[in-house]
């Protein structure tokens, strides 16, 4: 989705200037010295998003030497989750990269690889608590907001709405909030109707057809997931004679999150207008690096990395690399930077 700096197995970040981001730690952590075998646990495979994060996996594994396990799929439940992750703690895996479902309830399965000094690195979603050595993910606050922001340019005044996450995941609320605050703040004139989705496609195109019922004047729609809600969104508005192609009399704007190639063919097509462009290739990347990274006892500080992101202290003390999430619109979506251009 975005071009990344290529880091070489095992390198440590370069030095900002005020050598925020050079690891800190010696060897000789409990996750093995660097070496043995690292769990990745999946969220779900029913998104094209996390099918692509799975298929980059062996590849980034490779690429920064680790002895990556195959992924397992937790099938949207985070009550597997947690089964998932005690069953590769007791397959003796040295380290583990979780894409967690629930940010509380990860909590139980991060407590359990702390007691068998394993560490974890989160990808894409961050824990409200519990020790990870890294969350891997990108702002979703400005998911949020860039969309709000799109939609607010393009629609001067009316209805418009957010297809939400699941409320249970800090993702879904970051956007979520991030969205209706800026709206309110920037954009007075739109009204914001909201459908709460769970990331469930079905749920997504039943409540939005309802809603639709009521409200046949919606003018704008943002889809926090366009893995999940690209297609029953556009199924759900050409049922309803409501799919106009940009340009066209009566066409909602849509502005998505995820940068899937189904998007941007989307947006070729003037089906929808913008998306958000989550960087499932860097997520698979820098995962493995931190993983790496603490297995080998190494910890990191806030700062600037050499990968044009930014590490932050969240409030509970966790640590989180925030990647770069390009917004993708007609004008650049043929970009080859764009890793859902690469993406055979």
């Amino acid at each position: 989705m975005i071009g990344v700096l290529a880091v070489a197995a095992g390198a440590s970040l370069a030095l900002a200037a005020c050598g925020s981001t050079k690891d800190t730690g010696g060897s000789g952590s409990a996750g093995g010295g660097g070496t043995g075998k690292v769990g990745v646990i999946l969220p779900l495979l029913t998104s094209p998003f996390w099918q692509s994060y799975n298929d980059y996996v062996p590849k980034m594994a490779k690429s920064e030497g680790v002895d990556a396990l195959k992924t397992v799929n937790s099938n949207s439940d985070p009550s597997q989750q947690i089964t998932d992750i005690n069953n590769q703690l007791n397959q003796g895996v040295k380290g583990l990269v979780v894409a967690p479902l629930d940010s509380a309830a990860i909590e139980a399965g991060l407590d359990q690889a702390d007691r068998k000094g394993v560490p974890v690195v989160a990808v894409d979603v961050a824990p409200d608590k519990g020790k990870v050595a890294m969350v891997v993910r990108a702002d979703n606050v400005a998911y949020g907001t860039k969309a709000c922001d799109y939609l607010g340019q393009q629609v001067t005044s009316g209805k418009v709405v957010q297809i939400m996450g699941d409320l249970a995941s800090v993702n879904g609320r970051d956007r979520s909030e991030a969205f209706r605050s800026c709206v309110k703040t920037k954009y007075p004139k739109l009204k914001v109707l909201e459908i709460p989705a769970k990331w469930e496609s079905d749920t997504a195109a039943s409540k939005l057809d309802t809603l639709l019922n009521a409200n046949p004047d919606i003018k704008g729609i943002y889809m926090q997931a366009g893995g999940v809600y690209l297609a029953p969104t556009l199924q759900t508005l050409k049922a309803k004679s409501m799919l106009k192609t940009v340009g066209q009399k009566g066409h909602i704007v849509i502005v998505s999150n995820d940068g899937i190639p189904q998007e941007y063919d989307a947006i070729r097509k003037g089906q929808i207008d913008a998306t958000v462009s989550q960087p499932a290739d860097a997520y698979a990347k820098y995962g493995m690096y931190y993983i790496k990274a603490a297995m080998e006892g190494k910890t990191f500080k806030p700062g600037p990395t050499d990968h044009d992101s930014t590490i932050v202290k969240l409030p509970s003390g966790i640590l989180e690399d925030q990647l770069p999430a390009p917004l993708v619109t007609k004008s650049n979506v043929d970009d080859p930077k764009l890793w859902g251009n690469t993406v055979k």
